[in-house]
């Protein structure tokens, strides 16, 4: 099985000036664990998770004040819709992370999560839909 197969195709996109309490109401909202940061003065995608807000929370920072450009993880693995399940996994965790941005050509495809891949695995059909949800 392949991570186009496995993958949620339901990608929130959100910018960097978002606050962190802005993005985890429209995570929560989706209900989604991670959101693709799109910067136009950043080159590349960044990937904004649960663990990143939590980790901000943790560290008693404001949720209100801190924004999502200082909390995005930048430094992104990303994933081919060709990849095998396996090869998804390892890269997880190889990498410790939860989510991989799948990538086809210069675009977003879709977003794969470990809860992706049990599912997968397990035989319970995927709940994505063929669309991008953007805020």
């Amino acid at each position: 099985m392949n991570v186009r197969d496995g993958m949620t195709k339901v990608v929130l996109s959100i910018g960097p000036a978002h606050t962190l309490r802005e993005a985890a109401r429209m995570m929560s909202g989706h209900r989604v664990g991670a959101a693709v940061v799109i910067d136009s003065e950043h080159p590349g995608i960044g990937i904004l998770t649960e663990r990143d807000i939590l980790d901000s929370i943790g560290a008693n920072q404001d949720p209100d004040t801190e924004v999502v450009a200082d909390h995005r993880t930048a430094d992104v693995v990303f994933a081919s819709p060709a990849w095998t399940l396996e090869q998804a996994a390892a890269a997880m965790v190889t990498g410790n992370f939860r989510h991989l941005i799948v990538i086809e050509g210069n675009e977003v495809a879709g977003l794969l999560s470990m809860r992706d891949i049990v599912r997968s695995w397990s035989g319970k059909e995927s709940l994505s839909a063929a669309m991008s949800v953007h805020a």
